[in-house]
């Protein structure tokens, strides 16, 4: 029998050290590291197949060809994804639960039945009747959809070579658990493992791999980092589990671009795909009220318009609070302190609230504008014109400064009905041929302001 170690992990890095200590020198993560027993084995041949005789290959020798992708049929997966599904990908899906991770990816495999292709979905947390029971809510499913309730991944190893389908989902991967190795599941060792089990197979076979992974309340994958590195692809599912809308989000992507993002609204029947972001992200925004304006964010190559709100009142406290909703409150900071130093603005004694209606996270500095002209707007209690978008970066000098891919925005405010849409002055040679809309430059945040 094979001697089981004790070593430790670091769960944030999977870095592997023989003794405990309080901060990972890899991460440099505090009190992340955890005791596990694991068993010294040999491992076999690797991904290439060639254990005996490995050769290396020069780079004129390789045929790319074309690349092989599937179309799933679900639009906004497959712009995120990078134009549909590469087999013998590794794609790991992350999300809070019942964000919709499952149903989405049972979506997925009834859209790929359709066409013909074979599908296998494993589950280590639900019975065959609860799959069935939210599939029925989702469509009608045809039979080259097998479902298998399955921890132990030789098992469904074994599952898979024999039914040799062309994509596999295994939900979830903390559920999984290898034989070989003596820890429990959901450990760092067994989710390395288990993942290092699933490229093998998915590269070696071209099955395309879809697995499910539980986070953290911090919003990441649990367990090692190194898990996220494994893989070829890295979707989130972000949103309210309260509220309709959700985002999927690539924050990497090894076939296309990580800037990409896909929204949905979870129905009765599932998830269905939004087609215009922008007018599901303006409803409800109200008419003639002080503190909201409409700006414009790029999500990849998708424009987007958001509704920015701010509440700026006297503060009750000595120190006056800031609060931001989708946007970063160091960023709320920091644009507060250029009004009140360019503006001669007081507001040292108002608190600050500002929120991007919807629930999206803005990291774009583009709708810096937008947050300027939205706190103007609610301290002098003056409203903004309802059909007037604004974007533009604003620097600490009180300058606006210019964005990327300005046509793009202005005409998806064009087309939504606006009339007037501020932009910075160093842009306004990249607008031709915009027709519907009144397009206006400002150089500083003192021209915004004379606006209203």
């Amino acid at each position: 029998m094979a001697k089981k170690d004790l070593v430790y992990f670091c769960n944030e890095c999977g870095y592997e050290s023989a003794k405990w200590m309080g901060q990972c020198p890899a991460c440099k993560s505090w009190n992340t590291f955890v005791e596990e027993k694991v068993e010294k084995r040999t491992h076999s041949s690797g991904m290439s197949g060639m254990a005996n005789d490995p050769k290396p290959v020069s780079l004129g020798e390789i045929d790319m060809g074309e690349e092989d992708r599937v179309l799933i049929g679900i639009n906004e997966l497959d712009r995120v994804l990078g134009g549909g599904i590469v087999r013998g990908s590794l794609t790991l899906v992350g999300g809070d639960p019942g964000i919709g991770k499952s149903t989405l990816l049972l979506q997925v495999c009834r859209q790929l039945s359709a066409k013909g292709m074979n599908v296998l979905y494993v589950s280590g947390e639900e019975s065959l009747k609860q799959i069935k029971l939210r599939a029925s809510r989702i469509g009608d499913m045809n039979d080259r959809i097998k479902l298998l309730c399955e921890t132990n991944l030789g098992d469904i190893e074994n599952v898979i070579k024999k039914m040799k389908p062309d994509m596999a989902v295994i939900d979830s991967i903390q559920t999984m658990y290898d034989e070989n190795v003596g820890s429990a599941p959901g450990s760092v060792s067994q989710v390395r493992e288990a993942t290092g089990v699933l490229m093998r197979i998915a590269k070696e076979m071209g099955v395309s791999i879809f697995i499910v992974g539980h986070v953290t309340k911090e919003g990441t994958v649990a367990g090692p980092r190194v898990l996220e590195h494994m893989v070829d692809t890295v979707l989130y599912f972000e949103g309210d589990r309260h509220a309709s809308y959700r985002i999927l989000r690539g924050v990497k992507n090894r076939f296309g671009s990580t800037d990409e993002i896909g929204v949905f609204e979870m129905k009765n029947d599932g998830l269905s795909e939004v087609a215009n972001p922008s007018e599901f992200m303006l409803n409800g925004k109200p008419e003639n009220s002080s503190g909201s304006i409409v700006s414009c964010s790029l999500e990849g190559t998708r424009p987007i318009l958001v509704e920015i709100q701010a509440l700026v009142s006297r503060t009750s406290f000595g120190f006056p609070r800031r609060q931001s909703a989708g946007s970063d409150t160091n960023r709320l900071n920091l644009l507060m302190a250029v009004l009140e130093k360019r503006l001669n603005m007081p507001l040292s004694d108002q608190d600050a609230y500002v929120n991007i209606a919807g629930g999206i996270k803005i990291t774009e500095p583009a709708i810096d504008l937008g947050i300027v002209m939205a706190v103007v707007s609610s301290y002098r209690n003056r409203p903004i014109d309802d059909r007037m978008a604004a974007f533009g970066e604003v620097g600490l000098s009180g300058e606006v400064r210019a964005v990327s891919q300005v046509a793009a925005r202005v005409g998806e405010a064009a087309k939504l009905g606006f009339t007037t849409c501020v932009v910075p002055t160093v842009c306004m040679d990249a607008i031709k041929g915009i027709k519907g809309i009144k397009v206006i430059g400002v150089r500083n945040i003192s021209e915004a302001m004379e606006l209203f």
